[in-house]
């Protein structure tokens, strides 16, 4: 396109001109990209600041509304860039608030996505794969097996996606619903370290989205050899999906177990950079009726802590179609949380949210799997070593 092309467009107001074919995503770059971009457009290099605040800042759809921007400029960012985000095919409402998104990606592959409200703040737990790779027993999301990873930008694209649907672009930061981030929703989030790192910074810049490391957790069932970078380069909390007291049983329920056990696991974790008793590290216990959940398994769980700044979150088991596990009953999961909090540990036990439409911990699966076998298996590093 000549710059004459980029004038006449530019003369068009309040519409945007057709994106080009390949346009290139904006949402799930970083600084650095948007610089050479500028360097590639022959633009000054604060335009890059200007275009932050407007695609993570302000959350713009159009490019006509970056009003602070030339319109030649904005034509030409409208000629080989889009702001697209993923597409919501499925927008579920619980009976308990709790909300779920389908997002579907440019590819046609499918996530989920759960937003959390409370009084004190909102929850978004967010996918880092299309299926994943590991196969714990009790996760619905483990019996479909992984795509691919997501790229930053499908991450990120989540969360704005989630902004735009709640409609809370415009309000200061103290007055938004969606405040924290949790990376527990489909796939192994280290096992696609890159692409996590990536987008957690961009969603942490404080002139964007702006929500802070202390705000977000990871999830991890135990890829000890990344444990340590997650701490040392992002600094967000973390959280373990613990879940046995045993090597035996956890080889059962958690396969990773095999190759990561729990003496590394646990030494992982006393390492941890960052930890303290100020920002414990946060044991995933899902609670298995006669499975996991007797008192010598709560006394178990706090000799095995012990030392390590921790905290667990008791999870009653939230059934899927053909699950072969039962939830503990109420009294065993009283004992087992008395227990635990006699040992000098505190034992919340979480209260189930969105049982109804399937977006409850452990519940989350797409129908992505149904494709799979149409498209090239994924690169290794996506792979579980």
């Amino acid at each position: 396109m000549t710059e004459t092309q980029f004038q006449d467009r530019a003369s068009q107001p309040d519409a945007d001109p057709a994106p080009a074919a390949q346009a290139t995503p904006l949402v799930g770059l970083d600084r650095d990209d948007f610089a050479a971009i500028m360097v590639r457009l022959d633009e000054k290099p604060f335009r890059a600041r200007q275009l932050w605040h407007w695609v993570y800042g302000q959350g713009a759809r159009e490019f006509s509304a970056m009003t602070t921007l030339a319109k030649a400029f904005r034509a030409r960012l409208q000629g080989g860039f889009s702001l697209d985000r993923p597409e919501a095919v499925e927008d579920k409402l619980s009976s308990d608030t709790t909300r779920k998104w389908l997002f579907r990606f440019a590819d046609g592959e499918l996530a989920e996505t759960v937003f959390i409200p409370n009084e004190e703040r909102g929850t978004l737990c967010l996918s880092s794969q299309v299926g994943c790779t590991l196969n714990c027993a009790f996760c619905h999301t483990g019996t479909q097996r992984l795509v691919r990873n997501l790229e930053a930008g499908e991450i990120v694209g989540q969360l704005m996606a989630a902004r735009d649907a709640i409609g809370e672009w415009q309000l200061p930061s103290q007055g938004r619903l969606l405040t924290n981030i949790v990376m527990m929703g489909m796939g192994e989030p280290l096992y696609n370290f890159d692409n996590v790192a990536k987008a957690l910074r961009i969603i942490m810049d404080p002139e964007g989205l702006s929500i802070s490391k202390r705000r977000i957790t990871l999830s991890t069932a135990g890829v000890v050899p990344l444990m340590a970078r997650c701490g040392e380069e992002l600094g967000v909390n973390l959280a373990v999906s613990l879940h046995a007291v045993t090597d035996q049983l956890r080889d059962q329920l958690v396969p990773i177990n095999r190759k990561y056990p729990l003496a590394e696991l646990l030494e992982a974790c006393r390492a941890y950079p960052g930890a303290h008793n100020a920002r414990r590290i946060t044991f995933e216990y899902v609670m298995l009726k006669g499975i996991n959940d007797s008192p010598a398994d709560a006394r178990a769980l706090v000799r095995l802590l012990k030392g390590i700044p921790a905290k667990t979150n008791l999870i009653p088991f939230n059934p899927w179609p053909g699950a072969p596990y039962e939830c503990s009953t109420r009294p065993a999961i009283a004992r087992f949380a008395k227990i635990v909090n006699d040992g000098g540990l505190s034992a919340p036990v979480r209260s189930p949210r969105g049982r109804d439409i399937l977006a409850a911990c452990g519940q989350l699966k797409t129908e992505s799997v149904r494709v799979r076998r149409r498209r090239p298996a994924p690169p290794d590093h996506a792979q579980a070593p």
